[in-house]
């Protein structure tokens, strides 16, 4: 059964992906000096080798992002705000290789953090099992402990995977619990990889636009 008018589609399509890049390219910038240092958590998401240097899903679209990830994660350390790193960590049975290439198995290299952040340190890792860092028993632990903190920097990949994900649980749970809450996302320093039909600029950029529906603050940088 035919659901779409092909034709309609792609025009209509372009012209909305036109506007929605054009929103993108004017986002604000935010200053550190605006944030609370004590109600303030970065979070960096898979900056590990199997998403960067090796394996099925490496890409060169997230070794760019480290120069970055470790100017905010050096600035946090000068700033004393708390920063947490999720590392994808599979055991060979993970359901999430009928979705994906089988990546990142525990133990292995790839599920280890790039050299470059792990010597700017100062982070609490978590080790992950599944593309949603928010249900990892370790991350409830540290939610609970750190009640104070309601501003979340969100780094790292996949833009329209994990980062998402996390970012959207995250946000909706601070609603469910009537808490205000800000979950930035600066956007030069997300990105997706391609493969197949997974092209990184579509998908990258519907699920910035996906997180802005959210109620998630995406800006152009964080100064």
């Amino acid at each position: 059964m035919k659901i779409l008018n092909r034709e309609d589609f792609i025009r209509k399509s372009t012209d909305v992906l036109e506007k929605i890049v054009d929103m993108l390219e004017k986002l604000p910038s935010v200053k550190f000096s605006d944030l609370n240092a004590e109600q303030t958590a970065l979070v960096i998401v898979d900056m590990i080798n199997g998403f960067v240097r090796e394996g099925a899903l490496k890409s060169p679209r997230a070794e760019a992002l480290i120069p970055e990830i470790s100017r905010l994660s050096k600035a946090c350390d000068e700033l004393k705000i708390t920063k947490l790193a999720f590392a994808d960590s599979h055991t060979g049975e993970s359901p999430e290789f009928d979705s994906y290439p089988e990546h990142c198995i525990r133990g292995t290299s790839e599920s280890e953090v790039v050299d470059e952040l792990k010597e700017v340190g100062g982070y609490i890792l978590i080790p992950r099992n599944s593309t949603n860092g928010f249900h990892e028993e370790e991350f409830q632990k540290w939610l609970k402990r750190n009640e104070k903190i309601n501003t979340f920097i969100v780094t790292g990949v996949c833009t329209d995977i994990c980062v998402q994900q996390f970012a959207i649980t995250l946000k909706t749970w601070f609603n469910m619990m009537n808490k205000k809450s800000r979950i930035i996302v600066p956007i030069n320093t997300v990105d997706t990889y391609d493969l197949g039909v997974h092209n990184a600029e579509l998908t990258h950029v519907m699920a910035l636009y996906n997180m802005s529906t959210n109620g998630i603050e995406l800006v152009s940088e964080i100064k």
